[in-house]
This record gives C-alpha cells, sequence and structure tokens, in this order.
C-alpha cells in the first residue's frame, strides 16, 4: 500500500467517525437492527442451505424472534406490574422498618446522625400515579402522548426495526459480498483471514454473551423468587441485564436484593439465601455458560471492558455503551494482528551493535 493510499484510508476512517458521532441520536433503530439481524443471519443460512427460500427463511426467522419478543413482554409486563404494585402496597411498612432498625443500627455502627425518613408524600403520589395510570403500559402511553415530537420518534423507531431487521437479514450476505468486492486485490486474502476473525470474536461475543444475560436474569429471578423476595424477577433480571460488565451484575444484584431483604424480612440471616443465589449464578456462569455460549475468542480483560464501557459511554451516551464491547472485540483482533506484524518486522528484530556484543560475551 502506497503513502497516499495510506492517507486516503486514514482520511475516509476519520470521516466516516466524524459522521457515526453526528449520527449518534438516530442510529438506535438501526444498531438494534444490526443486532437482530446478526443473530438471525446463521439460522436462515441454515435454512437456505436445507433448500428453502432466503426470503422465506428471513420470514420464518423473523416470524419467531417476533414471537419469542411478544411472549417475553406478555409474560414479563404483567410480572413486574404485580411486583411494583406489591412493593408499592408494602412501602409505608419498609419505610417504618428503615426508620426503626436500618437507621438506629446505622447510627450505632459508624456514628451516622441519620434523621428519619418521611416519604409518605412520595408514596402518597407513586400510589395515586399507579392507580389513575393503570398499569406500566398506560404510565408509558400517557407520558410519551404529551410530546408530539416525543410520540413521532418513539412510533419511527418501533416501526423502523422490525422494517430494517428484515431487510438486513435478507440482504445480509449480498452485502458482505459487495463489501469484500470492495477490498484491493493485492489484500484479499489477508482481509478475508482478518474479517473471518473478527467475525468469530463477534459472534463469541454478540450471540453468546446475550444467551449469557439472559440465562442469568432468568436463574437470578428463579433463585430470588425462591427465597420469597417481592422483587425477585425486577432485581433479577436487571442482574442479568448489566452482567455483560464482569462482575458488575452480581454486585449491582447483591447490593440491591440485600437491601429489598432487610427491609421486607428485617432480619440479617435472610441474606444468607441471597448471597447463595448470587454465588450459585456466579458459579454457573464461570463454569458452565461463558465457556460453552462465549467460549475463550472474546478474550478482553475485565479492566478493558470496563474501560471500554465508560470510553463509550462518555463519547457516544447510552449507544456507545452498546457498542463499547464490540467495537473493543474488534480493536483486539485488530491489535493481535499489529504486535504479530511488528515482532515479524526489521525494525523488531535487528539487534543493536550494544546487544550483539553483549550476546557474543
Amino acid at each position: 500500500m502506497t503513502d497516499s493510499q495510506k492517507w486516503m484510508l486514514l482520511a475516509v476512517t476519520g470521516i466516516s467517525l466524524g459522521l457515526l458521532y453526528l449520527l449518534t441520536p438516530v442510529l438506535m433503530p438501526f444498531i438494534v437492527a444490526a443486532f437482530l439481524a446478526y443473530l438471525g443471519d446463521p439460522v436462515v443460512d441454515q435454512l437456505e442451505a436445507r433448500g428453502m427460500h432466503r426470503t422465506l427463511g428471513v420470514v420464518f426467522v423473523f416470524s419467531m424472534m417476533g414471537l419469542a419478543l411478544g411472549g417475553v413482554l406478555f409474560f414479563l409486563i404483567p410480572l413486574l406490574e404485580g411486583q411494583i404494585a406489591h412493593f408499592l402496597a408494602k412501602l409505608p411498612r419498609y419505610i417504618q422498618s428503615i426508620n426503626s432498625l436500618l437507621i438506629p443500627w446505622l447510627d450505632g455502627q459508624f456514628g451516622l446522625a441519620i434523621e428519619s425518613i418521611d416519604l409518605s408524600g412520595i408514596h402518597t403520589v407513586l400510589e395515586q400515579h399507579w392507580q389513575e395510570a393503570g398499569g406500566i403500559m398506560t404510565t408509558v402511553a400517557g407520558s410519551v402522548s404529551k410530546s408530539g415530537a416525543v410520540i413521532f420518534q418513539w412510533l419511527m423507531n418501533i416501526l423502523l426495526v422490525p422494517v430494517v431487521t428484515f431487510y438486513l437479514l435478507r440482504d445480509w450476505d449480498l452485502l458482505v459480498a459487495k463489501v469484500q468486492g470492495l477490498v484491493p486485490r493485492q489484500s484479499a486474502s489477508y482481509i478475508r483471514q482478518l474479517t473471518l476473525e473478527i467475525d468469530t470474536v463477534l459472534a463469541a461475543f454478540m450471540r453468546g454473551q446475550f444467551y449469557v444475560m439472559l440465562a442469568l436474569g432468568i436463574i437470578y429471578s428463579a433463585g430470588l423468587t425462591f427465597v420469597g423476595l417481592d422483587l425477585a424477577v425486577l432485581i433479577g433480571m436487571t442482574a442479568g441485564l448489566v452482567s455483560f460488565v464482569p462482575y458488575l451484575g452480581s454486585i449491582v444484584g447483591i447490593v440491591i436484593a440485600c437491601i429489598a431483604v432487610l427491609v421486607q424480612f428485617q432480619d440479617v440471616a435472610q441474606l444468607v439465601p441471597v448471597l447463595v443465589v448470587f454465588g450459585i449464578g456466579q458459579a454457573i456462569e464461570g463454569m458452565l455458560l461463558t465457556p460453552w455460549l462465549v467460549g475463550d475468542k472474546v478474550g478482553l480483560h475485565p479492566v478493558t471492558v470496563i474501560f471500554a464501557v465508560l470510553a463509550g459511554g462518555q463519547l457516544f451516551g447510552f449507544i456507545g455503551i452498546l457498542m463499547a464491547l464490540p467495537v473493543a472485540s474488534v480493536i483486539r483482533v485488530l491489535l493481535d494482528h499489529a504486535h504479530d506484524k511488528y515482532t515479524d518486522s526489521e525494525f523488531y528484530r535487528v539487534k543493536s551493535v550494544d546487544e550483539s556484543k553483549i550476546d557474543l560475551e
């Protein structure tokens, strides 16, 4: 590659990154659609290999995705609504427990002069709004309908995701082939090898980590339900969803669950079952889920993961958080190849005169 070609490649890369930064507010439906298409493409390829027309295979996979999502929402929304309503009904007792038990204990142990918490007004407002809204969906619809621009953007995102997902699934192989056709012929074999490695890493992360998060959410929710926690599903699914950052899901889940247990049961001994649930979840993740679903192909150090998530959020907001780990995985592959090229280069292998003398001695 000549110097002019290198500068042109750098310029195109810089312009592309600048455009991505400017278009961040409108990228969310396309990122979600690309994620869903990436998950569904292997299944469509298998159906196509068995003789099914690709468009028909896309319709089948797309329908299964829709049914799965609808089933999850149909199951989770009433369950979460019931748990939140149950929590609001018991909130005055929880507040009384905090004022009579937790605050005196904190004052005695740490000398914190904490005043009693008066949340009766907040509880009344929450309960009234919850009853008036009639549930989660009504609350969301009522808040969204207050702004014409917000509801228009919300509807556009809802409509764009399935449309873009369908077309990406249908034309995925065609798009990949066209991108490969733009690669310079002298670098085609190397770029193809690099692309395959990136695809392996992304598949391991995006598909595998998604299933790990879902499995952990189910494990935590089932375990906390068995313990008898009122907000078991809400806490368990939250812990599962944030588990893409190492240890963050378990830490968040343990902290919230322990607070909920102390408020609900007012017994420190009840913390033991909660810790057992998260301990079992971590053991299953480390020994079974991650090796089976993700494998060792991603290879990102936990510190790298935390830095990537924070950097993505700082640069691109919520979209940056979603894209941080896939991008970090791709960068890791590129750095591995750059490292190999560096160690094979003359600059690295040629010894200085002083080093040669030392070796001879």
